[in-house]
């Protein structure tokens, strides 16, 4: 430690220097008076021939951090590991949902990195959004689907103490507040169920306005079409995709076009669709304009892909959004697969309906 002079005329001798080791050479001070000062022009420090340490004490090696991490992460697996058994054990249920919730999140994030390398390709490539293939449009149409679910759960969470309400709301009402990765596979055939019975509702007023409606059809010939296929689909005919697209001017002009729809066979339409129909009368001409402008692209890539290319689940998917349940129409070669094939080749190269 350094001690100051008490005599402030007289020049302090240097202090004799001190050891720091032994292969430190010296340290010296040298300061005027009671006060000293440090690294002034009347001050000097030597330093000379300090030892340099070895790299190693101040960056590890990288084998010894790969050690570390691999230690880290199989200590982290080994506790993950006994955790789940003791939610297995004591708390089957929640162990039940919680090993759902953990499936859904991981499944999300990997819709979401999926959907972001085909929108950077679209940045990348200027491909617009009908220019792709059917499973990319496909993907694209429902990660935004539930994403905007996802967001609108978020944002109800925002207020103080809402989350523990969310959460118990997202546990009563799973169908409609959760997207279908965090679904049971019990809850995901039962909402299927739902689904269609909800679409079956909503056939039955869609056949009323459409009768209401022909009585306006200026075009006789078209106006008797209008009629006969509503009597043969409440006669229990399936009508076949000629006969759809026969009519497919009465949907262009009035009464049935979109800008002369009622609201109430707006709200009809949306039912069948899974649409909102709570909805003022402007926003769901616009939601079933954008709606039904996704299913005919999705069509015509279909019609492109070809309806041999598609897996089961593909052509669940492709009845699920056509309103028709697939427990008997899950080979690609079924009738319905087939109807929905011409419906697709015909849009593609024809006018929209």
């Amino acid at each position: 430690m350094l001690m100051p002079f008490c005599h402030a005329s007289a020049w302090a001798a240097p202090l004799r220097p001190k050891s720091f080791g032994n292969r430190c050479q010296k340290l010296v001070f040298y300061s005027r008076g009671p006060r000293y000062e440090v690294a002034s022009a009347r001050s000097q420090i030597v330093l000379s021939d300090l030892p340099c340490r070895s790299s190693r004490l101040h960056l590890s090696p990288k084998a010894d951090v790969k050690n570390l991490i691999s230690y880290v992460v199989t200590k982290t697996r080994a506790i993950n590991g006994t955790y789940h058994r003791f939610l297995g054990r004591h708390f089957p249920r929640f162990y039940a949902l919680y090993t759902v919730f953990m499936k859904g999140i991981q499944m999300l994030w990997a819709d979401g990195k999926k959907a972001r390398r085909i929108k950077a390709n679209m940045w990348k490539h200027n491909v617009k959004f009908h220019q792709l293939s059917y499973r990319e449009m496909e993907h694209l149409r429902q990660f935004r689907r539930d994403i905007t679910k996802c967001l609108f759960v978020g944002i109800i969470s925002i207020p103080p103490f809402a989350n523990y309400l969310v959460f118990l709301l997202m546990y009563l009402f799973p169908r409609q507040l959760l997207v279908k990765h965090f679904w049971t596979p019990k809850q995901q055939i039962d909402f299927l169920d739902i689904y269609h019975s909800l679409r079956k509702q909503s056939h039955s007023e869609i056949i009323t306005h459409l009768e209401r409606a022909s009585a306006l059809v200026s075009d006789e010939r078209l106006r008797w079409h209008l009629t006969d296929l509503c009597t043969k689909v409440q006669n229990g005919v399936h009508p076949t995709a000629h006969d759809i697209l026969a009519l497919r001017e009465c949907f262009s002009t009035r009464p049935l076009g979109f800008s002369q729809l009622q609201a109430t066979h707006m709200r009809a339409l949306s039912r069948a669709m899974l649409l909102n129909p709570h909805l003022p009368p402007a926003v769901l001409r616009w939601r079933l304009k954008s709606h039904t402008t996704v299913i005919q692209q999705l069509d015509r890539a279909l019609a492109q892909l070809g309806i041999g290319q598609l897996t089961a689940q593909e052509v669940k998917s492709v009845s699920d959004l056509a309103g028709r349940m697939v427990a008997d129409f899950l080979q690609p070669k079924s009738c319905f697969c087939r109807f929905r094939m011409d419906v697709a080749v015909n849009r593609a190269h024809g006018s929209r309906p």
